[in-house]
């Protein structure tokens, strides 16, 4: 045979459409005639079978051709081009071009070596490439390899889709049956219900604001004589200043009115009318010359406030009073606005002192018990919310918070400054800006009287002091405007057995025992698990236990168990105490027809030692408290240790709204409520007395406090721009016809009118 045969004649005798199928599987069950073996592909080129070939083996040695120097090299199949120069395939249904051969996609391969030439002078290369640009068509064409990918991937989605649907069809029911299990269902009866925290919500942190140096901590005692002193001389000169404010309204009135004036009276002469309001004006601000110098000293202490706007406005009127009638030609136009002056200062110090009396009836209450209640607000303690908690210790901190400032003052701490320089510059605009310089005092007093609210120190001290008046008679006390400020989202208060029901609230009904365990014992053991658990009702079974002439025992390993019970080891016994329902969980055998509702069981060693019956009273502050929590918004939660205070039991028994309250589970309810966990530094309120009623109130109180302090506060600024944007125009156009005395203190006085109805709500729920 020839040694370079024809790759055509290759193909059509040794791979014919019958063997391809017969190696690859066509999927055609139909039976072929027998056919000799044909040669292996790798086969070399010059040579043939020397025998028929044998049943093909296991796995067939292929022979790989010899070249010229002896060395063993295999001629590669023809690779996938790269993917620059692939060719298109033909469509269904078209012929082939021919010199194109369709290789099977795969895995990249490295670039074959390259072949070396014969002995004739033409490379292995150039024989492939002749052998392909044949034109003699091949005799069976070649057919492609099955492809993996689906010709209709739709299809192929939605059958993939339906799979998933049919496994998870055949999963869905496995569970059935499993929630309505014997031991569930007698598990879901007598064990309560328990809230369960959400995770914190994602929170934009806020940029920390500076810390002032804060006042010290003064006792409350000492403070309250301190804001005691001068109180009454305080009250004193308030009054005298509105006597002066009524005389010069009175001087004010009379002049603008259009009536003729008796010749020869005081009246008559323009100068003198003036000399005397100036010197009323004067007076007046002699008497409050308290509340003048700490508003001109807020700037240098970086404190500025509103009242810093009305003392400067004091002095420009008061200087412009006395120089109008040196001026030519100025009393025919236009009046010195002493009336609207003293108005605004008549406000400070009522303000003033509004807050005073305020500082000094919290500073008393707090003062009243030596060991009171400190509440404060620790951030993020249940549900990922501030949460109001109270607790003992040492009174730090309450004296400073009381000498800081108000959240009234924090604001105009930012706003004064920018009213008090466009004050300034819309004086100078509307005078020299004019040429009419010799205006610039009257420009300038009005501009800065009519920015300066009256409402300035009344914002805070007015409401303050009606809210610390009914705090006092509660027996609780803030602890100042940074007690009360700082809350984020919602708030909640936590709730333990001592504020529900006080000492004295519940007391003991009955007591019987069961077996052949003495009295003793019973109550001994009773009282050390109740005592060890830290419960409500250790008072209770302390006061039986001396009763009954019997000693704490040791005891260990307390566990506290949600279905409402306690265990512990005492002298090698287990001692289970707990309600009824927590007996049924432990399998201890309780007497047929029992009726107790509330009562504490104790078993020994797993049978049932002692039945305390006990009495409920729930105080009557307690439902109006919760109400009003709850109204404004605040959850009450319930941090017990009592096992018979559960939400349903306050629900049927007290008629309580148990739903609106939050139960966490028994391991968060002891991490809530125990004594030795760590508190934030800000104390919020000091209580003299026990119970709910003076805790609420107080809670209550502050956050009513902060929302009316805070929109007083910025109607205040509003009446601010807006009358200094008035009183600008009104001087720019030099309209001294409309801007009188008489009608600037109407628009002074109509921006007052919110805050004593603002004050009057907080201290109403």
């Amino acid at each position: 045979m020839p040694k370079d045969r024809d790759d055509g004649q290759l193909n059509q005798e040794e791979f014919s459409l019958e063997s391809i199928l017969a190696e690859f599987g066509s999927g055609n069950t139909e039976q072929r005639p027998e056919k000799a073996p044909t040669a292996p592909f790798d086969a070399p080129r010059g040579s043939a079978p020397e025998q028929p070939a044998p049943p093909p083996p296991e796995k067939e040695e292929i022979p790989r051709p010899q070249s010229r120097n002896r060395q063993e090299e295999a001629i590669p199949f023809p690779v996938r081009p790269h993917r620059e120069e692939e060719e298109v395939l033909p469509k269904p249904g078209e012929a082939k071009p021919r010199g194109v051969v369709t290789a099977f996609p795969g895995p990249k391969r490295p670039a074959p070596p390259p072949l070396e030439d014969d002995e004739d002078g033409e490379s292995l290369d150039e024989l492939i490439r002749e052998t392909v640009d044949n034109d003699e068509p091949p005799a069976a064409p070649l057919l492609e390899f099955p492809h993996p990918e689906p010709e209709n991937r739709v299809a192929a989605g939605l059958d993939q889709l339906r799979r998933k649907a049919d496994e998870f069809a055949d999963h869905m029911y496995e569970g059935e049956g499993a929630a309505s299990a014997k031991a569930v269902r007698r598990a879901e009866r007598l064990i309560p219900g328990v809230d369960v925290e959400e995770k914190p919500a994602p929170v934009r942190e806020r940029k920390p604001r500076k810390v002032r140096p804060a006042a010290p901590d003064t006792p409350p005692a000492e403070l309250a004589k301190r804001y005691s002193k001068g109180l009454k001389a305080a009250r004193i000169r308030v009054v005298l200043v509105f006597l002066i404010l009524a005389a010069l309204t009175a001087l004010t009135v009379v002049d603008s009115l259009p009536l003729p004036v008796q010749a020869g009276g005081v009246l008559d002469d323009p100068a003198l009318h003036c000399y005397i309001m100036g010197a009323l004006q004067g007076l007046a601000m002699l008497l409050g010359a308290d509340g003048l110098l700490l508003a001109l000293a807020r700037p240098f202490r970086g404190q500025m406030g509103m009242d810093t706007l009305t003392a400067l406005g004091n002095l420009v009127v008061l200087i412009d009073a006395l120089t109008l009638p040196v001026l030519e030609g100025a009393l025919a136009v236009r009046g010195p606005f002493c009336a609207p002056a003293v108005l605004s200062l008549w406000c400070i110090l009522l303000g003033n002192l509004q807050e005073r009396r305020g500082q000094r009836l919290c500073c008393r209450t707090a003062a009243a018990a030596s060991e009171p209640y400190l509440v404060t607000r620790d951030e993020g303690k249940w549900n990922n919310r501030d949460t109001y908690i109270k607790w003992s210790g040492p009174v730090a901190g309450f004296g400073s918070q009381v000498q800081g400032e108000n959240g009234a003052q924090r604001i105009y701490r930012v706003m004064a400054p920018l009213v008090l320089l466009s004050c300034v510059l819309f004086a100078l605009i509307s005078s020299v800006g004019h040429e009419r310089p010799r205006d610039f005092l009257w420009c300038l007093g009005t501009i800065l009287t009519a920015a300066a609210p009256l409402s300035a120190t009344l914002c805070f001290g007015l409401p303050w002091r009606r809210l610390s008046q009914r705090l006092s008679k509660s027996g609780a006390a803030l602890a100042g405007w940074q007690g009360v400020v700082g809350t984020r989202r919602g708030s909640n208060l936590l709730l333990t057995d001592i504020d529900l029901f006080p000492v004295g609230s519940v007391s003991l009904n009955g007591v019987k025992i069961f077996g052949d365990f003495p009295i003793e014992k019973v109550v001994a053991v009773t009282a050390t698990v109740i005592r060890d658990s830290g419960c409500g009702l250790e008072k209770v079974f302390h006061d039986l236990l001396r009763s009954q002439g019997a000693v704490y025992r040791r005891g260990e390993k307390l566990t506290a168990f949600e279905g409402g019970g306690l265990s512990e080891i005492i002298r090698n016994e287990q001692i289970l105490v707990g309600s009824a329902s927590f007996m049924v969980l432990m399998d201890v055998a309780l007497p047929p027809g029992l009726k107790v509702k509330n009562a504490v069981f104790c078993a020994i060693d797993g049978e049932l030692a002692g039945i305390f019956a006990l009495n409920y009273h729930l105080p009557g502050t307690v439902s109006p408290a919760i109400d009003c929590l709850i109204h404004n918004r605040i959850t009450p939660v319930l941090a017990t240790r009592d096992f018979n205070l559960i939400p349903s039991m306050l629900r049927q028994r007290f008629k309580l709204p148990a739903d609106k309250m939050e139960f966490p589970p028994i391991e968060r309810r002891r991490e809530l409520s125990d004594p030795e966990q760590e508190h934030s530094p800000i104390l919020a309120a000091i209580l003299c007395r026990e119970g709910v009623g003076p805790y609420a109130e107080a809670v209550v109180g502050g956050k009513r406090l902060r929302a009316a302090v805070r929109l007083s506060a910025v109607l205040a600024c509003l009446g601010s721009v807006a009358g200094a944007l008035l009183s600008f125009y009104l001087t720019f156009v030099a309209a001294y016809a409309s801007l009188t005395p008489s009608s600037l203190m109407v628009f002074l006085l109509m921006w007052l009118v919110p805050v004593p109805l603002i004050a009057g709500w907080v201290d109403r729920y």
